[in-house]
């Protein structure tokens, strides 16, 4: 043997042989949960978040991700290079999918509906300035950290879960190849017979896929919906109405519109809720009639659901549905005519009252508004209640003496939000004597007697009758305030912007939310006769549905024909 045979060195080991393995079991282990993570994130159904949390649902887990399968053929069919670089970029791409179906799921939970990845990302500031307001800086900072690490740690760990397959498959081609085929095979079979064995989850799975188209399209529907939303806006058979025929029927009246947050019809429907709301509708609805106010009832359907409030002001306010944040800022830079825009054209002095802005509010001026109240005039001096800075009952109170309780005033026109009903439902107030109110300090005792938010959102049971709790307060405040001081003059109308997140209005509720006008004068009622509204201030099932875009011109309709002026003073 010569000594350049000798000493020749060793050939190098394919660069796809199976790598030595420190432990078999440990190395199997890894494959095992490297193949484990990428199959959750291809296969978890949407439909997961609208049932109970908590619950195993093996149907749900039992599919086969076309994707998958597609992904694996790819890996086993490239050479060695452009393979490490395809998993890479395929691990890559799977992570930033997953975080995407993360905030999907949870936007689900919250809201019942999907992420929109082009319209929704505001609406993420808008979650931390709310959790924020319920659990403070630090904790919504923690959270913010949180999700900055989930969304790393997901992309790093599905990268290296698809690089690992991906040598493996390699280290394996053959029976790769033949385990690739056969589960093909069968997710073919499977799609022909279309089998199920969860709600909207086929066992041949191409979710991935599914979204991923559906996200894509998202962009270009972006843009021709805001092409169509303008044109829509600019056609407005209100536009030109002369400023004095604007709600001429309401001529001599002030309009008050309570806006009470979170007021769905699930608190009406769901018996164990609708046994604590009940009672105080029933109760006002007698007590109104008493003092010699009248009420008919029905229902709208809201254009957002467990969140967004300012989506459904939007709508009821302008009769344009407004959906998204993309509609929002349009129809608010637009001079679109606007509820209160109409009163203010007619003569009325417009007021808004929003004890939840801590800010200045520049929507305020397309309104239509003339004075703007939030929490920084309103002097309240007492305890927050969770969300809300400030319980109704003190709210209305602050309006009576800076507004409405001002002898001889103006027409008055005003909205006003209710904000005590505002999850976390996790301290709600009590009414008490209107007259010991005051700057709102006597309240301090009772916010000593709320729940954490993790306590109670624990028990489905608890945190709806919270919620219930709190609707009752609010429309039992704002029902109080019309007695004691309501006069001949006074028109209500109140409404819901939204139903509460799906862990208290349960799964598949609707965007129904209930709607009243209250009067005193019954030729206000009168006029609305057609549209068929129930009397009283609960609408039954039967009562007709609105979509809450329709309220604007249904509204203007009934009230532009003039009548004789009213002589009542205030």
């Amino acid at each position: 043997m010569s000594l350049i045979t000798r000493f020749r060195p060793a050939p190098a080991p394919a660069e796809d042989a199976t790598p030595k393995k420190a432990h078999p079991y440990l190395s199997a282990a890894l494959t095992a949960g490297a193949a484990l993570v990428v199959l959750l994130v291809l296969i978890v159904p949407n439909g997961v978040a609208r049932h109970k949390v908590g619950v195993f649902m093996p149907g749900a887990f039992l599919r086969i991700p076309l994707e998958g399968l597609l992904g694996a053929a790819i890996l086993i069919a490239l050479p060695t290079r452009a393979r490490r670089i395809a998993a890479v970029l395929l691990g890559l791409a799977l992570g930033l999918f997953a975080v995407l179906r993360l905030v999907t799921l949870g936007f689900l939970y919250v809201l019942g509906r999907s992420f929109d990845a082009v319209l929704d990302w505001p609406l993420l500031g808008d979650g931390y300035n709310a959790l924020t307001e319920t659990n403070g800086r630090a904790v919504a900072m923690s959270a913010v950290v949180g999700a900055i690490v989930l969304a790393v740690v997901s992309i790093s760990v599905l990268t290296l879960a698809v690089v690992r397959l991906a040598r493996i498959t390699a280290a394996y081609r053959v029976p790769a190849t033949r385990t690739v085929t056969a589960v093909l095979a069968a997710w073919v079979a499977f799609a022909l017979v279309g089998t199920q064995l969860f709600p909207s989850a086929p066992v041949a799975s191409d979710t991935a896929a599914r979204f991923v188209k559906s996200t894509a399209l998202k962009v270009p529907a972006a843009i021709r919906d805001k092409k169509a939303f303008a044109a829509e806006a600019r056609k407005d058979a209100f536009a030109n109405t002369p400023p004095n025929q604007f709600l001429a029927g309401l001529r001599g009246k002030d309009v008050v519109v309570g806006v009470v947050e979170s007021y769905g019809r699930s608190a009406l429907e769901d018996p164990k809720m609708a046994a604590v709301v009940d009672p105080v509708l029933a109760a006002g609805t007698k007590d109104l009639a008493a003092a010699g106010y009248s009420a008919k009832s029905g229902f709208l359907t809201s254009s957002t659901f467990g969140g967004g409030s300012w989506l459904a002001h939007a709508t009821f306010q302008s009769g344009l549905w407004i959906d998204n944040e993309q509609r929002y800022r349009q129809v608010v830079s637009s001079e679109r005519l606007t509820l209160t825009n109409a009163f203010h054209r007619g003569g009325w002095h417009t007021v808004s009252v929003e004890p939840g802005n801590t800010e200045a509010w520049p929507e305020s001026a397309f309104y239509g508004y003339d004075e703007d109240y939030d929490s920084r005039n309103l002097g309240y001096q007492g305890p927050r209640f969770g969300w809300s800075r400030m319980p109704d009952q003190y709210t209305l109170a602050q309006f009576q003496r800076n507004v409405y309780g001002k002898p001889n005033h103006a027409p008055l026109m005003a909205e006003i939000t209710l904000t005590s009903s505002h999850q976390p439902w996790t301290a709600t107030p009590k009414l008490i004597d209107w007259d010991a109110v005051g700057d709102g300090s006597v309240y301090g005792p009772m916010a000593k007697t709320g729940k954490s938010k993790s306590s109670l959102w624990k028990n489905p049971e608890k945190t709806q009758n919270a919620y219930a709790t709190s609707i009752a307060y609010s429309v039992g405040a704002l029902i109080s305030w019309v007695e004691k001081y309501g006069d001949d003059n006074l028109v209500l109308i109140m409404f819901g912007d939204h139903q509460p997140v799906p862990v208290v209005s349960g799964p598949g509720a609707s965007h129904d939310v209930p709607v009243t006008i209250v009067a005193h004068d019954k030729k206000v009622l009168d006029r609305i006769a057609g549209w068929g509204w129930q009397d009283g201030l609960k609408p039954s099932p039967q009562a007709p549905v609105w979509p809450m875009n329709a309220f604007r011109d249904k509204f203007f309709t009934a009230y532009m024909a003039p009548e004789e002026p009213s002589s009542a003073t205030h």
